[in-house]
Formats: structure tokens, C-alpha cells, sequence
């Protein structure tokens, strides 16, 4: 590597690649999650929150020995973090129809539970069984939310978590450079997944959460990460949904993906064609995404 390149949002100089080699070659016994823990250090790689970015350093470490660059030890265990994308435990669902309005099933409760186990694993599980992508533990920065009746009984899930690295779309319509995308991508977070459980049919519930969700998240990111996001993006399957509750909740249609994966390198491989929509959390966004 002879000049700098940006992996995994951060900018490596050369003298890093030298640092990471040099670390690998005098540890030749170290795991690859000890040589990841190390490089934050080295690199004082950390999340706006002061923790050890380690997960992004392993798949640095992984790009870079894709490319060529370094040679890292053999994979000893799974990453302890794996245990998250195993099957969930079967659960005796209670699928008993929740039907109504907003008032005859609330107050509604919105709960984040990112840090809390139990609650974590069910909402988990719902992802796994009735979502149509199923379950893929989030990367990087996220917030986990389930939404309740007054009973307590599971009405939906909903996961936000970093954004898309790239999309046309969405760069068109923010109007920022590169280099500004790259410094403050962390600003937007993608709904990556949003379920209502399949025997809820309560009128308005889609649109409310997204309401609610937006009235709050950046201040569940502010408390989590250190800093708040300014952006929120989903992107909707055309073929699937129509994206009304969250036109109803004030998301902008901005465009759409050309029908291509990201792990389409010869452009061959189609997939659905997805429609992008955004809302912002303040007037301001633009400048805050162009610092």
C-alpha cells in the first residue's frame, strides 16, 4: 500500500499498514482477536463512546489480507461475538390476533434493548422466524427497539444500525463530496429491519412507531454512541411493499438501487430493485452531514 485508502470509514495511511505488519510479525502467536484489540490501541481506533472499535479492526485486518497485504494467523475459535448468528431457540409464540386502533390496544410502549439479553433474544427471534430476510446480527453501531401493547404482548421489532457505505441515490440527494460522506456518514442510520408481527392488525401502527422511533433516536444514539445521527434511510423492495407507513410517517421517497449487490463486482448478479427513502431528524442535516 503506497498511499491512503478508506476501509471500514476510516482513512489508513501507510504507516498503519507498517504498524499492523510489524504487530502480526512480532506476535506470531497472538489470535486475531487479540491482534484486532491491539491495533485499536495502536491505531486509538474507539466509537464517539470511548470503546474499542475491534470488530471494524478485524475486518480491516480481513480486507487487508484480502488484498495482499498481510498475512494474518490461522482462525483459532469463532469470534465471541457469533454466538449472536446462531438459530434462535424455537419459542411457543401466542399468536392470538391483536386487532383495533392506536387506543384500544395502547398505551403503546417503545423499549430499546440493545443491552438487555432477554429482550434482545426476542426480538431475535421474531426477526428469525417472520421477517422475510430472517435475522443478521447488526455490525458496528446500532439500536435494537421492540414495541408493545399495554400488556406487554410483542406487537413489532425494529433495528436501526449503520448506514449504506454508498448509495447514488442518496449522495445525489444530500449533495456532499466523498470526503464528507466518508467524515460523517456516522450522522445517518439505516432501518435495516422493521416487523409487525403477522396476527397484529392495529390501524395506523406502522406509521406511529416510525413517528415515535424519530421523535427519539437520535437521542438513544446521543446516549449510546456519544453523538447523534441526523438522518434516518430504509430501503423498501418495490416488489414486496409499497412504502406507506413510511410515507405516512413523513419519509421521503429520494430514488432508488439499480438492482445490483455490492458483492457484484462484474455487475452480473441482479437482485430486487429497492426504493430509498430518508427523513431527516432536524432542519440543519445538510450541514451537519457536510462538516
Amino acid at each position: 500500500m503506497t498511499e491512503t485508502v478508506v476501509l471500514h470509514g476510516r482513512r489508513f495511511q501507510p504507516q498503519d499498514l507498517i504498524l499492523a505488519r510489524d504487530l502480526i510479525g512480532a506476535h506470531p502467536d497472538w489470535s486475531r482477536y487479540r491482534l484486532s484489540r491491539e491495533l485499536c490501541a495502536v491505531w486509538d481506533w474507539r466509537t464517539a463512546g470511548g470503546q474499542w472499535r475491534d470488530m471494524a479492526a478485524r475486518t480491516v485486518l480481513l480486507k487487508l489480507e484480502q488484498r495482499g497485504w498481510v498475512r494474518l494467523p490461522e482462525r483459532r475459535i469463532c469470534s465471541p461475538n457469533r454466538h449472536r448468528l446462531a438459530a434462535p431457540a424455537q419459542r411457543d409464540w401466542d399468536r392470538r390476533p391483536i386487532e383495533g386502533g392506536l387506543a384500544e390496544v395502547g398505551p403503546v410502549q417503545i423499549q430499546e434493548v440493545s443491552s438487555r439479553r432477554s429482550e434482545r433474544e426476542e426480538l431475535r427471534a421474531a426477526l428469525a422466524t417472520f421477517h422475510y430476510l430472517g435475522y443478521r446480527a447488526p455490525a458496528g453501531e446500532n439500536l435494537q427497539y421492540v414495541v408493545r401493547d399495554r400488556t406487554g404482548r410483542l406487537l413489532a421489532a425494529v433495528v436501526f444500525a449503520g448506514a449504506a457505505w454508498k448509495c447514488a441515490a442518496r449522495d445525489r440527494w444530500i449533495g456532499w463530496s466523498c470526503g464528507q460522506r466518508e467524515a460523517n456518514l456516522k450522522g445517518i442510520a439505516n432501518n435495516g429491519r422493521f416487523l409487525i408481527l403477522p396476527w397484529v392488525r392495529v390501524t395506523h401502527l406502522g406509521s406511529w412507531i416510525l413517528g415515535a422511533l424519530g421523535r427519539r433516536i437520535a437521542g438513544d444514539w446521543q446516549a449510546k454512541y456519544g453523538h447523534r445521527v441526523v438522518l434516518l434511510e430504509t430501503f423498501v423492495e418495490r416488489e414486496r411493499f409499497a412504502g406507506t407507513c413510511y410515507r405516512a410517517a413523513n419519509w421521503l421517497r429520494v430514488g432508488e438501487t439499480r438492482g445490483r449487490s455490492r458483492a457484484d463486482r462484474h455487475r452480473t448478479l441482479r437482485v430486487p430493485v429497492k426504493e430509498l427513502y430518508v427523513r431527516a431528524l432536524r432542519p440543519d442535516f445538510r450541514e451537519a452531514l457536510y462538516r
